[in-house]
């Protein structure tokens, strides 16, 4: 299923939200320039597992350099499909959750999501030397904290039935609690297969439960969002 956009108007412009999704585009952008400079400063900014776990039991790797990288890869992709899927869900759920929080705690929130998901995904694979980027770990946070205010909020769907496609406006609480499953069995069978790189399932893992948690503990009642469907 892929959301087309939800019918839940926030009602203040998303400005954190806007800027999130241009400071990605922009480090993008530079990523482009770099060239065959690419893959070095991945390597550099991106989150490398067994560098983390040099810097505290062998010393070998300046332990500052290596926890930076917990908030600059949640900047950085590795392509444009990549880029394009993440800010499409950060521009749909992301303005109501900055409505929600305001701007200057929706902003601590989604860095503070960004460096627990990344918690979750070096605790899965603590010695993989591939990089982790993405700003999907980030924005898993900001669709658990949607889940957990706006369960009830339509959201337009693209429902593939191959070779035929079914648009329909599901409950926010089916569209995502559909997608955290997915990512947990998908998590699960990379740890019982031991199959690394790829999709960072545990940070998506980690930033939803992470964000449906802070928001069900911050005293919030769900918002009710009618359902005419």
């Amino acid at each position: 299923m892929i959301p087309l956009r939800d019918e839940n108007p926030s009602s203040t412009v998303p400005v954190v939200t806007r800027l999130l999704i241009a400071a990605n585009c922009g480090m993008f952008v530079y990523e482009l320039i770099l060239g065959p400079d690419l893959r070095d400063f991945m390597m550099r900014w991106g989150l490398v597992p067994e560098r983390i776990t040099a810097a505290f039991v062998t010393g070998d790797e300046p332990v500052t350099a290596g926890l930076a990288t917990f908030f600059t890869s949640m900047f950085l992709h590795g392509g444009w499909a990549h880029l394009l899927g993440n800010m499409w869900y950060l521009m749909i759920f992301g303005d109501n959750v900055e409505d929600r929080l305001g701007k200057g705690r929706y902003l601590a929130f989604y860095l503070a999501s960004g460096v627990i998901s990344a918690l979750f995904q070096y605790f899965a694979n603590a010695n993989s030397a591939l990089p982790t980027v993405g700003a999907s770990g980030a924005i898993a946070g900001v669709l658990g904290a949607y889940l957990a205010e706006f369960p009830g909020a339509r959201v337009v769907t693209l429902i593939p039935f191959f070779p035929f496609f079914q648009i329909a406006a599901l409950p926010a609480a089916l569209v995502l609690g559909l997608w955290f499953v997915f990512q947990f069995f998908s998590g699960a069978l990379t740890l019982a297969w031991s199959v690394h790189g790829g999709v960072a399932w545990w940070a998506h893992i980690g930033g939803f439960a992470f964000g449906w948690v802070v928001l069900r503990l911050a005293g919030r009642r769900p918002q009710r969002v009618p359902w005419n469907g």
